[in-house]
């Protein structure tokens, strides 16, 4: 990915935070792609439907800020502020355009 893809996702999680439809964030990911949390007691999700389910359960209610953005082509290192509060990681892998794997870790 690239700092524009990146951004792009956020920008897609944060209006599927804030509209409650998050088909376009889903379809945004591989079919076999996986979500994984450091902190949380949430996850693994494996799939893109299993993500879409857990998103369905349980959305979150706090929109991402960028702080700032590492790219090395295949991965992205997203430094991020939650809307109330609080700070963390997310690692997005990719191919062929598509999200193939994130971790977020909350700080």
């Amino acid at each position: 990915m690239t700092e524009a893809a990146a951004r792009a996702h956020i920008t897609r999680f944060n209006t599927a935070v804030t509209s409650g439809d998050w088909s376009p964030f889903i379809a945004a990911l591989h079919p076999d792609a996986v979500m994984t949390f450091i902190g949380p007691p949430a996850g693994p999700f494996h799939g893109r439907e299993a993500i879409a389910e857990a998103y369905a359960a349980d959305p979150p209610g706090d929109t991402l800020k960028v702080v700032d953005i590492r790219s090395d082509g295949e991965t992205d290192l997203v430094t991020f502020e939650w809307s109330r509060g609080g700070t963390g990681t997310l690692t997005l892998r990719h191919a062929a355009g598509q999200v193939t794997a994130l971790t977020v870790r909350f700080d």
